[in-house]
């Protein structure tokens, strides 16, 4: 089992949830740092700073000078202006901190200082749109905001609208909209992961259970195909979350909260079609993240409410994943950060 040094963020405001990021390897965590509902953690490239989204109604980021102990020392945070942030991406010039308001549905641009402090917001884009699902789509839900593998658009994924929208970010922090993906109705888009061979992207699903597989190019998704996360004949609630992506592009892994599996999924040659090869159990109970080990041997399920998190080994050759070891306990998981 690696050994390798991890930060995992929590839901605190939960019952029996946490108190901040965790620090410390799949065999023992502690308290890197207390925060409010830390739900997605990235860190900057040089590994310095981390920067955490708090899921709050009135949602804010906060950065953190990162130690080489793994501890955590607060800089500042900012508002987002919006409600239940829950995904955070760095721009890959360094110079913005982006994230995406699930429950209001915008987006929130703050520029990062060189001291890894956060500005006031360059920008708060407000999405707008609904969907044929009463419940969840009643207006803009964004769920992630992230780059292609150029760095050259950004992509900001919302589930309301059952769309993907496309944009650069100009040198003043702000979305210049390029073109928008609409996914099929009622999919409830959740995130996306992009091809590194940079001609195909995959969108995870999360009120339909499917994949959405599209081409790619000069800041436009296509469509090719479609297929269900689950394998012939499940039933009973299911609800996608994350989505991963090998570095040579051969297999896919989304997560299924409600059949509590991991669906392994290998694509074509081109990247264009995929199809479904293993479904696994996650180790626990509604599996919101996983993350990959520095070296992409070993896959980590946050199995957010078993409070587990859940090791798997992930075979070079066929894509396959094997459990290893006994889940790490600890309360309500629902990012992993591999240092």
């Amino acid at each position: 089992m690696t050994s390798e040094r991890i930060y995992v963020g929590s839901y605190t405001s939960q019952d029996g949830g946490g108190t901040g990021i965790a620090f410390g390897t799949v065999e023992e965590l502690v308290v890197a740092v207390e925060t409010p509902d830390p739900s997605f953690l990235t860190r900057s490239a040089d590994g310095r700073f981390l920067y955490a989204t708090n899921e709050l109604d009135a949602g804010r980021v906060s950065a953190f000078a990162a130690a080489d102990d793994g501890s955590l020392v607060f800089l500042n945070d900012q508002p987002t202006e919006g409600a239940h942030p829950c995904h955070v991406a760095i721009d890959p010039s360094g110079n913005y901190l982006l994230s995406a308001n699930y429950s209001s549905g915008s987006i929130a641009i703050h520029p990062i200082a060189a001291d890894g402090s956060l500005g006031e917001a360059t920008q708060i884009l407000q999405r707008e749109g609904t969907g044929p699902n009463a419940e969840r789509q009643e207006g803009s839900h964004s769920h992630q905001v992230t780059f292609d593998p150029a760095g050259e658009y950004v992509f900001d994924v919302d589930l309301g609208s059952d769309s993907v929208h496309v944009s650069t970010l100009t040198q003043d922090g702000r979305l210049a909209e390029v073109s928008r993906l609409q996914v099929h109705p009622g999919a409830g888009p959740r995130h996306v992961v992009f091809h590194p061979a940079g001609g195909a992207a995959y969108v995870i699903n999360e009120l339909d259970s499917t994949l959405t597989v599209c081409s790619y190019a000069d800041g436009k998704l296509a469509v090719t195909q479609t297929v269900s996360t689950r394998p012939d004949g499940a039933s009973g609630e299911n609800a996608p979350a994350e989505l991963l992506i090998t570095p040579d592009g051969r297999y896919l892994y989304g997560s299924n909260r409600g059949d509590n599996t991991i669906a392994v999924f290998a694509t074509d040659a081109d990247g264009l079609g995929v199809e479904l090869i293993q479904t696994i159990g996650s180790g626990g109970t509604w599996p919101r993240h996983l993350a990959f080990s520095n070296d992409f041997t070993q896959l980590y399920a946050a199995n957010e409410r078993s409070d587990a998190v859940a090791t798997f080994t992930v075979d070079q050759s066929s894509g396959a994943l094997t459990a290893t070891g006994t889940p790490l306990s600890w309360p309500k998981p629902v990012c992993v950060l591999p240092v």
